[in-house]
């Protein structure tokens, strides 16, 4: 894979999106099941909140630079491993940031196995948490997971993880994985919940109904997602576009 076709450059480089928001673009992961595995892009997502407390949202490659320019933002409070799949630098964070609370989502400590062993705070309720007054919190809840989905009330910004992944064909390095991203519904301009992803929310499908419902509430003018390219604008249009399948 040629990485540098795949990531976002400058990789592991503060970004700002609006004010008191920011991405980092990470490295690549390999992600799937024994074959074919497909390489991700990744990203993080910082909140400044209130006396400059930092949110960090699905912690990406804590480099020496990178914590130099968080320094500069304010202090790390809340560290969030928003599904079981999303907490491999967590760790690393939480050395760095050891006055920070870590926040995780379900079954995130068992498929861990191990790799966080150090206390951490539950992310399964929808409120309840120190951010609550500049943050909403939507977990959805299907067989293999829980997502944790935030929305930064000031910037209308809306954080998700793996529910709309949206993979750019120009950046992928073969036929094969653009097939795969095309059948797989994840492929721009059209990326969707991954199909293998829906499979999982069967028998919770009216309650990602009703979640999807409250996103597009919120009217979200950006989607900041954690693999491809992310929503700049029209975020409610992008919401109805990419569950049209759920909606209809």
């Amino acid at each position: 894979m040629d990485d540098d076709r795949l990531l976002y450059a400058p990789v592991n480089t503060l970004k700002p999106v609006d004010d008191d928001v920011w991405i980092v673009d990470g490295p690549a992961i390999r992600y799937g099941p024994p074959w074919p595995k497909m390489r991700f892009p990744t990203r993080m997502t910082v909140l400044r909140l209130e006396h400059d407390d930092l949110f960090v949202h699905s912690p990406t490659e804590l480099t020496p630079e990178l914590q130099q320019a968080i320094a500069r933002l304010g202090t790390p409070r809340w560290i969030v491993a928003p599904s079981r799949i999303h907490y491999w630098w967590v760790p690393d964070w939480h050395r760095a940031y050891g006055q920070a609370a870590v926040y995780v989502a379900p079954r995130v400590r068992e498929q861990a196995a191990g790799r966080i062993d150090f206390p951490t705070q539950p992310l399964d309720g929808p409120a309840g948490y120190p951010w609550d007054a500049e943050v909403a919190t939507l977990p959805i809840a299907g067989s293999y997971l829980t997502e944790v989905e935030f929305f930064h009330y000031r910037s209308h910004t809306l954080i998700l993880t793996d529910l709309i992944e949206n993979f750019e064909p120009a950046r992928l390095d073969s036929a094969f994985t653009r097939w795969l991203t095309r059948l797989g519904a994840t492929q721009d301009p059209d990326g969707q919940m991954p199909r293998d992803m829906r499979l999982t929310f069967a028998r919770q499908r009216n309650a990602l109904r009703a979640a999807v419902h409250q996103m597009i509430a919120w009217d979200p003018y950006r989607i900041i997602l954690a693999h491809g390219r992310w929503y700049t604008d029209n975020g409610t249009a992008e919401l109805r576009r990419a569950f049209r399948w759920l909606l209809a």
